[in-house]
């Protein structure tokens, strides 16, 4: 296929899956079609849309971006330039929250971005979840995806926790921003030229967004509240020292990448825990 081949001389990782989805979605067809198909020839109009996916790929464009979706805890997603692309990583968040005792309570996602986690809880629990975000395009992509999953997602646009009525959460989940600013030149061109600065930079340690969200999730939560938020470094820890069950968790690769934590004044127990 001269697609891959095109994909292998740019050094496009992986190419026979990218080019299998190019094609899928140029041809506007699934994978069974393409194995059926193998020898037939691609229509002029085709061609055209496909290589005009090749050369975007080519250009640093995010295969998400160029379907529009991804896939996330099973369902697929809508995706377009302004949300940040769901990451399986995120899902130990989803996979937490459902192991918790029933029922959970009022649960808010902080920073929707495309609505992974507050669509995806809403369809698992089976009850209406609150979302806030900033940006007017997070908005729009997560309440497209709450109506193709048939859920109850209720959305706000506000600056994190700001418009949320004190003691009103029983849970806050938030996957926010934690690069560092310092760290965009190192990012892979996918990410740093084409997903928004908004999801992923905040401030110079990489700490903005975990110290907002410290400082508003004690108005917000009700007593005994929980918080659950993806991290990408120890450190983020500290920021909740004195919060009670202060857990942090560990992915496969042994990073860590979620803490978990109940407001409370005084810290009853902290531990470190390796997944």
């Amino acid at each position: 296929m001269q697609g891959i081949q095109l994909l292998k001389d740019e050094k496009i990782e992986p190419p026979r899956l990218t080019a299998e989805l190019l094609l899928m979605h140029a041809l506007r067809k699934e994978r069974v079609f393409l194995f059926s198909h193998s020898g037939d020839p691609l229509s002029e109009l085709a061609w055209i849309h496909y290589g005009r996916y090749l050369h975007e790929r080519i250009a640093g464009k995010p295969v998400q971006y160029i379907i529009g979706k991804q896939e996330f805890y099973t369902r697929d997603y809508w995706v377009k330039p302004g949300v940040l692309i769901p990451r399986p990583e995120t899902e130990h968040l989803i996979e937490f929250i459902l192991a918790l005792p029933r029922p959970v309570g009022r649960i808010l996602d902080a920073g929707v971005g495309s609505g992974a986690i507050c669509v995806t809880l809403a369809a698992e629990l089976r009850q209406m979840i609150f979302g806030v975000d900033l940006s007017a395009t997070a908005l729009e992509v997560t309440s497209e995806n709450a109506r193709r999953h048939k859920v109850d997602v209720r959305l706000y646009q506000g600056n994190w926790l700001s418009a949320i009525a004190p003691h009103s959460l029983d849970l806050l989940v938030s996957n926010p921003p934690y690069i560092a600013d310092g760290d965009k030149p190192s990012l892979q061109r996918e990410v740093r030229d084409h997903e928004p600065d908004l999801a992923l930079f905040a401030g110079e340690q990489g700490m903005n967004a975990y110290r907002i969200l410290e400082s508003q999730a004690r108005q917000a939560l009700r007593p005994g509240g929980r918080i659950v938020l993806e991290i990408g470094a120890i450190e983020t820890r500290d920021i909740f020292a004195d919060w009670t069950d202060l857990s942090v968790t560990n992915d496969l690769a042994g990073r860590p990448c979620m803490l978990t934590a109940i407001a409370g004044a005084q810290t009853q127990m902290l531990h470190y825990e390796a997944r």
